[in-house]
């Protein structure tokens, strides 16, 4: 099956929700949707071809989805998929699995990529609060996705990282 548009997408199709340290711009980028466009173009399991498609935004995130009512993504195919980004790296393209990340919008709108232990800190100084958007890189279904991606710390996970001292402090 051809890649479909990301939008066309059903809201229960699986997702993957992949991000850069930093941001992942020009040939970097073009080298990394291209090599995963020609992947998914391609994406089968068990023989069967998947309707998938992918949304890139912030030039840090990449969100592959699959709808599953026609053929479900298997588990060796979703390796494959987690191989497309380490062959990337291993031939000098972005990272893209770089887990334990906390990504948010920092009062210039630009995405910052801090480790938890550096958010909580931002949080006990200040700099980020209840108020400030995060990005939720766990989302699973592109319902998720297009509804809860990015949200104010206070509605998402990420509030448990303020503590109380920010509760009401905005970014």
């Amino acid at each position: 099956m051809p890649v479909v548009r990301f939008d066309s997408l059903p809201d229960d199709a699986r997702l993957w929700v992949f991000a850069a340290s930093e941001p992942v711009t020009g040939e970097q980028a073009d080298m990394l949707l291209n090599a995963v466009d020609d992947w998914l173009a391609e994406w089968k399991a068990h023989g069967e071809p998947l309707e998938c498609a992918r949304d890139w935004r912030d030039d840090r995130f990449l969100a592959i989805g699959v709808d599953q009512s026609t053929a479900g993504a298997s588990g060796c195919s979703i390796d494959a998929l987690f191989r497309v980004f380490k062959e990337l790296r291993a031939s000098g393209g972005p990272s893209m699995l770089d887990g334990g990340r906390v990504f948010y919008r920092g009062t210039d709108r630009a995405v910052v990529s801090q480790s938890r232990a550096e958010f909580a800190k931002s949080a006990s100084s200040g700099v980020v609060g209840a108020d400030t958007p995060v990005f939720d890189t766990s989302v699973t279904t592109a319902a998720a996705y297009r509804t809860g991606f990015e949200k104010p710390a206070r509605d998402s996970w990420h509030g448990e990282l303020l503590g109380a001292s920010s509760t009401g402090l905005r970014a």
